[in-house]
């Protein structure tokens, strides 16, 4: 049934903007700030988009919540207050103490879509983890891609199963006692599909990021971008009854104001989490380094909650592999050592030299001040594994004992854990990088970038899977049958111990960096932490290990592989084996 419904977009760019609704064109009134308004009988399904200036081509409402048809396509109206939520029990979790787990939509099931996955939850209920974070869903070009080519940011993917999937999904979780974190992409757009720049300044003259314009943050018309922004981290939270954002790498969101957007979007969703009467997360990937990212705003920091620690996915794993080239370099020169400095101090490069970088990076974390679980610690993450040439995972290189020890390093650590899809199975499918532009210029363009860039590092440009291949994205799409059988199905009863281990062992999931002493014999690659009164023993090395102990070890908690010998302050593990031990 049609009712008057006032449609509104910001557009100062264009000197005229008329909206269509439903095939049916009308002009729209522009006030002083740039709002274009008219009030237009619509069904609650109307399909609409506005033409700007003397262009007939109808465009996406940047604020779109339904894209039926694909970026180039109408925006559809979408009421996100008519779901009927089933949460109402649900409080909410914070994420001290919590263990995060990584997810695509995409290639998470066969199917790919949020409904399928909700089949899947009850596999994470068992295993243990607190918190879904989802890479991005807002919509982007094409049927299938990692989800950082986003245009449309108010919009959830179509093939995803759209917004009202996205509520469904997110009311599943809750009710399984999940929370979900929703990975937004705040500081570039995709490179098909964006109209944003026909309506709006939506870059900042001052020049790129890695991915193309950057945002404009603090130039001329730049408080209704910032709006834009607050806005959509808003609509997740509230509508969406979303438990946290994972801001990605806000070390590209170029901000010249004396209050930065990350640090008014920590006190807006602080207002929030009071209204909603729970707790809302906000996570930064960040490659400065920098302590005060996450230093509580009282405190004269930007207030954001937690953040991602890749300098301790970087240690374990040029440490479990051997792996040295690139930014593994300093890691992998650091052996142990550097393990233990990440464990204890969360930062590797905290003002020390970086030969990645060829300059001194980052500074110490007041490890008397900020407690681990403001690091999300892990082995693996998207990133790590799909930007390498053919997408390998961890498992592709190291033997089922050695994944276990670094589990069993991660799992136990004062930070909080996180998990990539399929890595608490070992599973043997890769994760590669894949996009389906439907522009073929940007597409080949795209394929021929990936290909040129790892051929400049020593690779075939053959073996670089073109990510424009439909079975590129295939390939990368999660085994289901893995974790029934062997070696997949020790992994997975591993993991599930670490993580009830956790649960039943507070000494396990303390956060207190200041308490966490380690101690490492780099000849014979073994590595002692102390968590309280019990001891992480890990053995890398391929040879049984005597491991000397500060204190008598009185039992056994957990291993990995085999029964520790435990004699006085002594223990004897296997090869590629970790134990967990009471003292």
């Amino acid at each position: 049934m049609s009712a008057p419904v006032e449609f509104a977009v910001w557009a100062p760019v264009p000197e005229r903007v008329r909206v269509q609704v439903d095939g049916a064109v009308h002009d729209m009134r522009r006030d002083d700030q740039g709002w274009w308004r008219a009030e237009v009988e619509a069904g609650p399904d109307a399909d609409y988009g506005f033409l700007l200036g003397d262009d007939d081509t109808p465009r996406p409402d940047p604020r779109a919540r339904r894209q039926p048809a694909g970026v180039h396509g109408l925006s559809r109206r979408f009421d996100p207050s008519s779901y009927a939520w089933g949460d109402g029990a649900w409080t909410g979790r914070p994420l001290a103490g919590g263990v995060v787990y990584e997810m695509h939509v995409g290639t998470f099931t066969p199917e790919g879509t949020l409904d399928s996955a909700i089949d899947r939850l009850g596999h994470l209920v068992d295993l243990g983890v607190d918190f879904v974070e989802l890479l991005p869903v807002n919509t982007f070009d094409g049927t299938h891609n990692w989800g950082y080519d986003g245009v449309l940011w108010y919009a959830v993917q179509e093939s995803y199963g759209g917004p009202a999937a996205y509520q469904r999904f997110v009311d599943a979780c809750h009710q399984r006692g999940l929370g979900v974190i929703q990975d937004v992409v705040y500081n570039h757009l995709g490179p098909s599909g964006n109209y944003l720049p026909l309506f709006m300044p939506i870059f900042s003259e001052g020049g790129a990021n890695t991915w193309g314009e950057s945002v404009n943050l603090s130039g001329p018309d730049s408080d209704e971008v910032r709006r834009y922004i607050l806005d959509n981290a808003l609509m997740w939270l509230r509508d969406m009854h979303v438990d946290g954002l994972r801001l990605d790498a806000v070390h590209a969101l170029v901000d010249e104001r004396a209050t930065h957007v990350l640090e008014e979007m920590a006190r807006e969703v602080e207002a929030l989490s009071v209204a909603v009467r729970r707790p809302l997360t906000l996570i930064a990937e960040s490659d400065l380094n920098d302590p005060r990212l996450v230093t509580p705003r009282i405190a004269g920091g930007t207030g954001i909650d937690a953040q991602w620690s890749d300098d301790l996915h970087h240690a374990l794993h040029a440490t479990l592999t051997g792996e040295g080239q690139g930014y593994y370099r300093d890691f992998a020169d650091a052996g142990l050592g550097g393990v233990a400095k990440t464990l204890t101090g969360a930062f590797f490069h905290d003002g020390a030299w970086s030969s990645f970088r060829r300059r001194h990076h980052g500074r110490p974390v007041d490890t008397a001040r900020l407690p681990g679980w403001k690091f999300l610690g892990y082995l693996q993450d998207h990133d790590q594994i799909g930007n390498r040439a053919v997408g390998d995972r961890i498992s592709a290189t190291l033997s089922p004992g050695l994944l276990a020890v670094g589990a069993t390093l991660v799992l136990t650590s004062p930070f909080t854990p996180m998990l990539f899809m399929g890595e608490e199975w070992g599973a043997a499918t890769p994760w590669q990088f894949f996009t389906s532009h439907t522009d073929p210029d940007i597409g080949r363009a795209t394929a021929e970038g990936r290909k040129s860039e790892f051929a400049g590092h020593g690779w075939d440009a053959d073996e670089v899977p073109d990510p424009q291949d439909p079975e590129t994205f295939r390939r990368s799409k999660l085994d289901w049958s893995e974790p029934e059988r062997e070696p997949h199905a020790r992994l997975l009863e591993v993991h599930r111990t670490l993580l009830a281990l956790r649960r039943a062992h507070p000494e396990l999931a303390d956060a207190d960096l200041s308490a966490v002493e380690v101690g490492w014999d780099e000849d014979d690659r073994v590595l002692v932490v102390h968590r309280g009164s019990l001891r992480v023993v890990a053995n890398l090395s391929g040879e049984e290990q005597e491991v000397d102990l500060d204190r008598t070890a009185t039992g056994v908690l957990f291993a990995t592989s085999g029964e520790p010998a435990l004699d006085g302050t002594t223990v004897t593990l296997p090869a590629e084996s970790a134990a967990v031990l009471t003292t």
